[in-house]
């Protein structure tokens, strides 16, 4: 059975900017039910639950058809999060990592940070690309950086649970852009929450899985 992994933070260590509240609904309850109802998607494919989550939404088309839409929306919703809490961290323990972290600025270093000028002209473009695209996202879903089949950098977005695995891509940065990732804090803001996102992004995390590529 798939189980949480276990947060590399306490669950306030990301205020001011997601505060314990939501984090432990977002992490204890939601991500819970994602992982519980893929575990009792699979009961009756014991042998489809010993596989990683990532490897079943990298081979949708080939599941049993009548799990194939569970596993998309619980199995995605579960590795989705699983992803989302690994390139968030506390800024200050960015900052220990070796990122450039301060209240002022969180910007990633070395070869992604000139990928991302190569491609986007600038940090600050890039940024507003993704925080354009979080805040135009209809509905609820996620707003990725990932590297395409072609092994450039490309920003692209899911709705609800879908994953970009799904479609051959790697994730490397991602914002839930769903309520219940924001609302208690910033209610229908969510501009002010995509802006806070960006101070907690673990950007030495980020780099390590972008040069294992």
């Amino acid at each position: 059975m798939y189980t949480l992994p276990k947060l590399n933070y306490e669950l306030d260590a990301l205020e001011p900017y997601l505060d314990k509240e939501t984090m432990a609904l977002h992490y204890g309850k939601h991500h819970q039910t994602y992982c519980d109802k893929l575990n009792g998607a699979l009961e009756k494919y014991p042998e489809l639950a010993e596989k990683p989550a990532e490897e079943l939404l990298k081979d949708l088309s080939n599941l049993p058809e009548e799990i194939r839409k569970p596993v998309q929306n619980f199995g995605g919703g579960f590795v989705n999060h699983n992803f989302f809490w690994s390139i968030i961290t506390s800024p200050r323990q960015s900052l220990n990592e070796g990122g450039s972290t301060s209240s002022e600025e969180n910007i990633p270093t070395g070869e992604l940070a000139q990928k991302i000028t190569e491609q986007f002209g600038s940090f600050e473009d890039f940024k507003k690309q993704v925080s354009d695209k979080a805040l135009g996202l209809f509905g609820s879903g996620w707003v990725w950086l990932v590297l395409n089949k072609e092994g450039n950098l490309e920003i692209t977005t899911t709705p609800n649970q879908d994953s970009p695995l799904s479609v051959g891509q790697k994730p490397l940065l991602t914002i839930d852009v769903w309520e219940h990732a924001y609302y208690l804090k910033y209610q229908n803001r969510r501009a002010e929450f995509v802006t806070a996102i960006w101070f907690v992004f673990n950007w030495p995390f980020i780099e390590n899985l972008f040069t294992s590529k």
